[in-house]
């Protein structure tokens, strides 16, 4: 059951549209605290993977980051100044998203050349969280992330996904040593 600021802990999924019917659109937010270690929350990069039922990316174009910031048709887009404490947010149109995806991937990773020292283990939080597009309301949010993590340089954070005729919300928490790359390889994003 979904409910006003439910934590989830990795792996935990829960219903979106069957709980809600008249959810039409998300906004996926993603905080960040690394305390004075500000040169890696400066550098980290928050991205989203449009895939298809094999969890592989549709195209290049379906890759959301910095670079591009939305899908060819604008279903999900992310926002240029993320609101109130989230560092990035993605806005999902649940309804236009084409057929063919079927999970959208949120990841985070360092960006490259930042040396050995740059990890995810030196976050204190990291949080992923859905909101309801109409009225800003928050649906779910993931637990604390960074907890367990040492020398990762990238993480799956969480994922909406199709479920039969519904949308889901899963928390991921996967990290990735090899960070960008390793995102680029399971996912199979050309970077």
């Amino acid at each position: 059951m979904i409910g006003p600021a439910a934590v989830m802990r990795r792996g935990a999924n829960a219903p979106l549209t069957r709980e809600i019917p008249d959810l039409t659109g998300v906004v996926l937010g993603v905080r960040f605290d690394a305390g004075v270690e500000t040169v890696l929350t400066d550098n980290l990069v928050v991205a989203v993977l449009l895939c298809g039922p094999s969890k592989k990316v549709l195209s290049d174009e379906h890759f959301v980051f910095f670079n591009q910031l939305a899908t060819p048709d604008m279903s999900v887009r992310r926002l240029e100044e993320a609101l109130g404490s989230d560092r990035d947010q993605i806005e999902i149109d649940l309804d236009a998203v084409p057929d063919a995806v079927q999970h959208i991937v949120v990841v985070t990773y360092v960006n490259e050349g930042l040396g050995l020292s740059r990890t995810l283990g030196r976050l204190r939080r990291c949080e992923i969280r859905v909101l309801n597009l109409n009225g800003g309301v928050e649906l779910v949010r993931s637990e604390n992330l960074a907890e367990g993590l040492t020398d990762e340089t990238g993480m799956a954070l969480g994922e909406i996904y199709r479920h039969q005729q519904d949308w889901k919300f899963r928390v991921l928490g996967d990290g990735y040593g090899d960070g960008a790359a390793g995102v680029a390889r399971d996912f199979g994003v050309s970077l």
